[in-house]
């Protein structure tokens, strides 16, 4: 074995082995800090999620109240109980109470669980509805497969019963499940919350791990006849790409770290071998040429060892800091590794800071409305640009529109879209000449799943509300019954 391959051999085990362990070990105390991280900030996710259940049952049960003491003193309703009187009336009744009251689901059964009237269904008239499992306080919710116009759907239900004429009745009622209301329930881009209901195959997770003990739910599938109780689960899940894309990071930088000492110790091998021509030269130097390879080796792997000491340290107390702390000490790996500028751009790329775009609001508005002859636009000129993201302004802008227009309820109108430059801020205002709202609509228009139009989800304002917010921005109303509304964003410029 050549002089040359022996002290390559050398270096590999004095330099590169040790800083392979190293860097295997950060990445080992990264992985395991950032999971039990993850882990406790799961278990308080599940904990609000058991606090906005509890609170979806205290709203629905209020409402269940406020019908239930509307029906007892329904006089036709009375008389179609005593002498079968206005059947009708009977059977459209919890179409027009679940619309008031803001439900998704509603229906009316008699004492031995037949559907009196139904909020989605006439001819249900007769059939048994679903058997709700008796309960307090959140046990008291079942989810409830049912079936309408459009097609099947989830609810979260509770019931009540009342007394008409000495005959027990039962208000069985609740609010929709859909994806809105599980993104809403999640509140975590990292996380997410999931329905895995019986013989559920449909559902993919794919890039997702679920985490936490799930919560349960009594479910009822009652789209053809009354059902029986099984049990549901509401799991949260979480994206792997995080962890995986610091695992990546990490790799990335010990693996530079290891080219680069790879690469110094194969020119200085190289180097050493082409001046030493005899075997006596080149024991006589063997301690001299180890203790200057050495020496230089250690100068360039200080500064990292500092580093990685120092990130290890910050990730084990404060990983929180780690992204921050890494960014500093940029400086130190760079002026030490040259070679590692191209790496720490990639670097960078991977873990962007989350920052704000600088955005043109004119630019958005005519992208949003296109040619529509039914919307004009009134854009001032010389806007400053914002400091927000153009799909969010986009979503927002739409949402106001379209909402602007449905109020039109097909009658001539107008809907105006105007742009104008105030303090520090540029004001978006979306006019329409429809039908106004009152203030008690106004006070109950950003909330969830509140609606006046057929077929609605009741969310529109209230993510555009959210969008506003997260921006940094403000939303204001101006409404009239009878005389149009009027949406006023403000966001501040860059």
């Amino acid at each position: 074995m050549s002089f040359r391959t022996r002290l390559l051999i050398s270096f590999g085990v004095v330099v590169l082995v040790p800083l392979l362990v190293f860097g295997l070990g950060i990445r080992d105390a990264m992985s395991r800090r950032i999971t039990g991280e993850y882990e406790l900030r799961v278990l308080a996710l599940v904990d609000v999620i058991r606090a906005d259940i509890a609170r979806e049952n205290g709203r629905i049960a209020s409402r269940l109240a406020a019908l239930k003491g509307s029906l007892a003193g329904d006089n036709q309703f009375r008389g179609m109980v005593l002498r079968g009187e206005d059947s009708a009336y009977v059977l459209d009744y919890a179409t027009d109470a679940m619309r008031l009251a803001g439900l998704g689901f509603l229906q009316i059964q008699d004492d031995e669980g037949r559907v009196v009237s139904s909020g989605h269904f006439r001819n249900e008239f007769g059939r048994l509805g679903p058997a709700i499992p008796p309960g307090e306080g959140t046990d008291s919710l079942t989810l409830v497969r049912a079936a309408a116009a459009e097609g099947p759907f989830l609810a979260l239900v509770t019931t009540d019963t009342l007394s008409i004429a000495r005959r027990p009745f039962r208000l069985v009622g609740g609010i929709v499940v859909d994806s809105a209301f599980l993104l809403r329930l999640a509140r975590d881009p990292e996380l997410g919350v999931a329905l895995a209901l019986p013989r559920d195959s449909t559902r993919s997770d794919s890039g997702k791990l679920v985490v936490g003990p799930p919560l349960t739910l009594p479910y009822i599938d009652a789209t053809d006849g009354p059902g029986r109780v099984e049990q549901a689960r509401i799991e949260i899940t979480r994206s792997v790409a995080l962890l995986t894309a610091l695992q990546h990071n990490v790799n990335l930088w010990f693996g530079a770290a290891v080219l680069v000492a790879a690469l110094a110790a194969l020119l200085l091998a190289g180097w050493l071998s082409t001046r030493i021509s005899t075997p006596v030269e080149a024991r006589i130097a063997i301690g001299d040429l180890a203790r200057q390879v050495n020496h230089d080796v250690k100068n360039g792997l200080a500064p990292l060892r500092n580093v990685f000491r120092h990130l290890t340290q910050v990730a084990r107390d404060k990983p929180d800091e780690l992204p921050q702390v890494f960014t500093e000490r940029q400086g130190t790996v760079e002026s030490s590794i040259n070679y590692l500028e191209t790496l720490a751009a990639n670097y960078a790329k991977l873990s962007p800071q989350t920052e704000r775009k600088t955005t043109d609001v004119n630019a958005v508005v005519r992208e949003t409305i296109g040619g529509s002859g039914a919307v004009k636009a009134k854009l001032a000129d010389g806007l400053p640009a914002v400091s927000a993201d153009a799909l969010v302004l986009r979503r927002v802008i739409e949402n106001l529109v379209s909402n602007a227009v449905d109020s039109l309820d097909g009658k001539n109108g107008t809907v105006t879209v105007t742009t104008e430059q105030g303090k520090g801020i540029v004001r978006i205002a979306v006019s329409d000449t429809g039908r106004g709202m009152s203030k008690a609509e106004l006070d109950r228009a950003f909330g969830d799943f509140y609606t006046t139009k057929p077929g609605g989800t009741g969310l529109g304002l209230s993510i555009v509300r959210r969008l506003v917010l997260d921006s940094n921005g403000s939303l204001q109303v101006e409404t009239e019954p009878g005389k149009g509304s009027t949406f006023v964003v403000e966001i501040p410029v860059q």
